[in-house]
């Protein structure tokens, strides 16, 4: 089932269980895809990673308001984006592990064949495009970044070793 289907079958199902945290989660998410419809226009179809992308740019939204509400010391606050935060999660793909992420990570720098942090955007973008929804895009960002100055001082090392 495409999740924009899913996401308005459960919409009928919470209106009928009288559900309102996840009656106005879901409505909050297919306002989230429409929103993004429109911006693409009439003659494109959205593909099943853009709605990902968009629910994704929802969960990360509401982790950012649960750091500000913690801060603020608004448990309130806090307890019901954490609720929703679950609630994003159920409709997004399983978050690759450490491992996984990093082997995505090796591919596409040897695809890119980056060198240096010089191709980081190259590297970030290819990586985000594989990963779409299953990765916070601050790790990946840290791991890219470590990956590269690893081989850019591998690289270094190797230039000074007489020949």
């Amino acid at each position: 089932m495409k999740l924009k289907e899913k996401l308005n079958e459960d919409m009928r199902k919470a209106l009928r269980e009288k559900d309102t945290l996840r009656l106005s989660t879901i409505r909050l998410l297919l306002a989230a895809i429409k929103n993004l419809e429109i911006a693409k226009g009439k003659d494109k179809e959205l593909k099943e990673s853009d709605l990902i992308g968009a629910l994704s740019s929802e969960a990360k939204k509401r982790k950012e308001s649960i750091e500000e509400y913690k801060k603020g010391k608004r448990e309130d606050l806090v307890e019901k984006e954490t609720k929703e935060l679950e609630i994003i999660k159920e409709y997004l793909p399983k978050e690759l592990s450490p491992e996984e992420l990093g082997r995505i990570i090796e591919e596409t720098i040897e695809e890119i064949d980056a060198k240096d942090l010089k191709d980081m955007g190259k590297v970030m973008g290819a990586v985000m495009e594989k990963i779409k929804g299953r990765a916070d895009g601050k790790v990946v960002n840290q791991m890219v970044r470590e990956r590269l100055t690893k081989r850019e001082s591998t690289r270094i090392t190797e230039a000074d070793e007489p020949k």
